[in-house]
């Protein structure tokens, strides 16, 4: 069974005993987090999709840890006028492990 669920602004597919790493959540390593915005619930060749929302199913978890992702560098240059900017960040993130989906009622 798999779940195509909305978190952050991004979709993902999910199964159960999936990780994934997604925006930050808040919460500490081992707390339990539950995704309402699912899109669409599948198994196999039966699957349900939501116009745009699935009512009442929801996708559980756990959170792993929270992480941070690889350097993003930003640089921007301006030719023949010496002036150049070199900046970056590093996006925090949260490793989930996907422990059930229930589909809804």
């Amino acid at each position: 069974m798999y779940a195509v669920i909305k978190t952050g602004g991004k979709q993902y597919r999910v199964s159960a005993g999936d990780e994934l790493k997604i925006e930050t959540v808040q919460g500490a390593s081992g707390d339990q987090v539950s995704f309402g915005e699912v899109l669409m619930i599948g198994d196999g060749d039966n699957f349900s999709v939501g116009a745009p929302l699935l009512d009442g199913a929801t996708v559980s978890g756990e959170i792993v840890d929270q992480v941070r992702n690889k350097k993003i560098i930003i640089f921007k240059k301006r030719r023949r006028q010496n002036s150049r900017r070199k900046n970056g960040h590093r996006q925090q993130q949260t490793l989930v492990k996907i422990t059930g989906i229930n589909p809804a009622a």
